[in-house]
């Protein structure tokens, strides 16, 4: 336990600190002042936002450092803000924090959300250029100095410090002034920024910032937290496509301003892509090569200079619309032209509403393409999870330096509180996939989801599964059933969840996908959630990207099979596992619904703690757990 000096010396925001939290907090504290990184599975319950945040914000008063908290869940950041208004009231500090979410969702210009990001960016800075958005100009006087109303809000806003992003906005939107303009000059003096990791991972974003408000990365300490997915995200913003839709969109556009040459021009490029997919049938593809489409290209024009036509004529377009199509187009050939290494090209036809669609994919393989570089300038980078086993797997994706530590810390929940089962009489393997196997798994579920006194969740590969069990499923469930659909709006996703928990003393059934909208990031503490049922093996279509993922990491780290595909997919079905138990005093059951669990190379992904057993005798081991509860 720690005195009560050196809880003051970290700004623990709480009166007692557990000892599983110590650990955490003077590890956090010392590869800080040693400048150091540290990758950190710390599973829920831990209380690992106050053991990080606090000593890394005491770290940054100390060394005049900047924190930066990113999270991929809007929904942390309260709890990161609600922390840090803790440590303010308890140990008597004032300290700058400011709560960024993406510049297009922090805009009150209507109709900017049916923009994507790189349409909003242009469409924003033109109008900042010209001075045509009122909202910037009440903000920001013609000399880019804040206006008196601006500096006025702002000395108010740094009094009510901290604040989420919607309280800035609402105080914001009384005066017409942008909220994000606004929160870039509260960052200017804050020792705690709370983000999406675009911030930090996305060069163009995160250039803009650290030059608006006079920042380094050297003067950074980044927590990251749910870190697990980091990886993926990386990738995805490294990765581009280009569509036959997307250019039949452009030659529209070209067509509606009267610009013929890039008519032809857009034309040469669709023929292109219709080339290389040539002999696909729908839902096939192939690897592509980057010579052979600019050859077919530069066959008629330079490579170059179209690109640097598309762009001109992309900027006329934008003075007369928010977004051009043209604009996305010289976008992804400059994007084409770029590295090899660590990048796989694919080509491949899928089936659209009017018929097929040829699509070319520029896709990033490797994350540390981006984070490796970013890790090592940064003073000291925090990655923290509750699912983030192997510590070196994700190490090693997102290069971190040698001397970086490794945490794994245990669950801090009772093992007594919870049941984990391995059921092995179904799998959901593709080769075994059948009519009788999905009779067996709804009759399985079924007979959990009737014996819990309570909610239950159960999560599958895909909504295709999901709906194939379904159907013989409903008929054997004697309670109501939740479907989690993928177009449900936010929203939508809120109003299910809270109906779902009015029946926890009747019990409900929600049957949700792995990767979807409940399988991560939902909190459904004390008697809301009794069971958890994770049907098969959430691993990734097999299909070429994944192919030379496990290829590219086989050579690389000599761990293809692990890190492309396997530990993934585990660590999916483990977040799903953790939407049950979320508290100390939550009980609950988690069950495992494959032989493949069971399997010794699948087995091995299970972390210690988990107390995991194989049974056929399940609902006998149910109904002995909520007896003995």
């Amino acid at each position: 336990m720690l005195s009560e000096e050196e809880l003051k010396r970290i700004l623990f925001p709480h009166n007692k600190i557990r000892d599983i939290q110590v650990d955490l907090a003077l590890a956090v504290d010392d590869v800080i002042k040693k400048k150091k990184h540290m990758v950190v599975h710390a599973p829920t319950g831990l209380g690992k936002t106050a053991a990080t945040i606090a000593p890394a914000l005491a770290n940054a008063i100390e060394k005049d450092l900047t924190v930066f908290f990113l999270t991929s869940r809007h929904t942390q950041h309260k709890i990161v803000i609600d922390t840090l208004k803790l440590i303010r009231d308890k140990h008597g500090i004032m300290f700058g924090c400011v709560d960024i979410v993406g510049k297009k969702w922090m805009c009150p210009v209507p109709g900017v959300d049916n923009l994507n990001s790189g349409e909003f960016s242009d469409y924003c800075k033109s109008q900042r250029v010209d001075m045509k958005c009122e909202f910037y100009a009440n903000t920001n006087e013609k000399s880019n100095k804040l206006s008196l109303k601006a500096k006025k809000l702002i000395g108010e806003l740094r009094q009510l410090s901290p604040l989420d992003t919607d309280s800035v906005m609402d105080l914001c939107s009384d005066d017409k002034i942008c909220p994000y303009e606004i929160s870039i000059a509260l960052a200017r003096k804050a020792k705690v920024i709370i983000g999406d990791y675009y911030y930090i991972f996305n060069e163009t974003i995160r250039n803009n910032l650290f030059n608006r408000i006079g920042l380094d990365l050297e003067k950074c300490v980044i927590i990251v937290d749910e870190g697990h997915n980091l990886p993926t995200r990386i990738r995805e913003l490294l990765t581009d496509r280009l569509t036959t839709i997307m250019l039949s969109r452009a030659i529209k556009e070209a067509k509606k301003y009267g610009y013929n040459e890039t008519i032809s021009n857009l034309q040469l490029i669709s023929d292109a892509v219709n080339s290389l997919s040539s002999g696909l049938k729908e839902g096939e593809e192939k690897l592509a090569s980057k010579d052979d489409f600019i050859r077919l290209i530069s066959k008629s024009v330079d490579y170059d200079d179209l690109i640097a036509d598309l762009e001109f004529i992309a900027e006329a377009v934008k003075s007369s619309q928010k977004q051009s199509y043209i604009g996305s187009i010289a976008y992804f050939l400059e994007q084409w032209a770029g590295n090899d290494d660590g990048f796989t090209r694919i080509v491949s036809l899928s089936n659209g509403m009017r018929g097929p669609i040829a699509v070319l994919s520029y896709r990033c393989l490797d994350p540390s393409i981006v984070s490796g570089e970013i890790i090592s300038q940064s003073h000291s980078t925090i990655l923290m999870s509750g699912t983030l086993t192997p510590t070196d797997m994700y190490r090693n994706l997102l290069g971190f330096p040698e001397n970086t530590e490794d945490r794994s810390f245990k669950s801090p929940f009772p093992i007594d509180n919870r049941l984990s089962l391995i059921i092995p009489k179904t799998t959901t393997k593709f080769t075994a996939r059948n009519e009788k196997q999905f009779m067996e798994i709804s009759k399985i579920c079924a007979e959990i989801v009737n014996e819990v006194p309570g909610n239950s969740a159960i999560f599958f590969p895909s909504y295709y599964l999901r709906d194939s069990v379904n159907r013989y499923f409903t008929s054997l469930c004697r309670k109501t059933t939740f479907l989690e659909m993928p177009t449900l709006t936010k929203q939508e996703k809120s109003e299910m969840l809270a109906k779902f928990k009015q029946y926890k003393d009747v019990g409900a059934v929600l049957l949700g996908a792995a990767s979807g909208s409940f399988g991560e990031g939902i909190d459904l503490p004390g008697d809301l959630l009794k069971c958890v049922v994770i049907v098969g093996l959430p691993l990734q279509k097999p299909d070429l990207e994944t192919k030379q993922l496990i290829s590219y990491y086989d050579l690389k780290f000599g761990k293809g099979w692990d890190y492309g595909y396997l530990f993934p997919a585990f660590n999916k079905s483990l977040q799903n596992a953790g939407r049950c138990i979320r508290s100390k005093k939550d009980k609950g059951v988690t069950i495992f619904l494959d032989e493949r669990y069971n399997w010794p190379n699948y087995f091995r992904c299970f972390p210690a703690d988990v107390g995991i057993r194989t049974t056929h005798l399940y609902i006998d081991r149910i109904r002995d757990f909520f007896n003995r509860s």
